[in-house]
């Protein structure tokens, strides 16, 4: 069975990833800073020592890049790479900075844009971190960098990835992309990624 680390997974497990991971093929492995979220290592994609090299098939990451500094984000990819697999690949997904900010643009900065299971989210939300959990004491959610595709895909690609196939969903205010450690054509991206992106 491969297996996929789901880094900084939360509270979310398996069946909360996507229709490619969730099914008997993988086996999960959660990973997180928080122990009250009971992952299988504790650890920060900034420091992950506890995760041995190329020991997995695949990374799940959603919403979490944009916790680590701008400085770190290289050195969280460059993490991600060593513990891939040589033939490994990372899903991973996070705010679009570029559509949350037309909304800014357009004045209304705490308007609602969307509803998530914490509740409402305005655009100050996705710029700095869910101010309801932040206010409760949960530090870890406060967001201290953010992306637009482009700049997400030359990160990617700085940090040795070999191949990057994703995009935009500016209705969804999100970004997702699926990065491979070695070089693919296209039509290979497109087919291989498709598993693992919203539908």
């Amino acid at each position: 069975m491969k297996k996929f680390l789901h880094v900084g997974c939360g509270p979310a497990k398996k069946a909360d990833t996507t229709a490619g991971f969730n099914n008997d093929d993988w086996q999960e492995i959660r990973f997180d800073i928080d122990p009250s979220c009971k992952p299988d290592i504790i650890g920060t994609i900034v420091d992950m020592s506890a995760v041995a090299d190329k020991s997995v098939d695949a990374i799940f990451s959603s919403h979490n890049i944009e916790h680590v500094f701008a400085h770190e984000v290289g050195h969280v990819l460059s993490e991600f790479r060593r513990v891939l697999a040589d033939d490994g690949f990372v899903v991973l997904t996070c705010p679009d900075l570029q559509s949350v900010c037309e909304v800014v643009a357009a004045d209304r900065l705490l308007e609602p844009i969307f509803q998530s299971p914490a509740g409402p989210v305005a655009p100050l939300d996705v710029l700095y971190g869910l101010r309801s959990s932040i206010a409760a004491g949960n530090h870890y959610m406060a967001h201290k960098c953010g992306f637009t595709f482009s700049v997400l895909y030359k990160l990617f690609l700085d940090s040795g990835f070999k191949g990057v196939y994703g995009g935009r969903r500016p209705q969804d205010f999100d970004l997702w992309l699926v990065a491979w450690k070695l070089a693919k054509t296209e039509s290979e991206m497109a087919a291989l990624a498709r598993p693992y992106l919203p539908q």
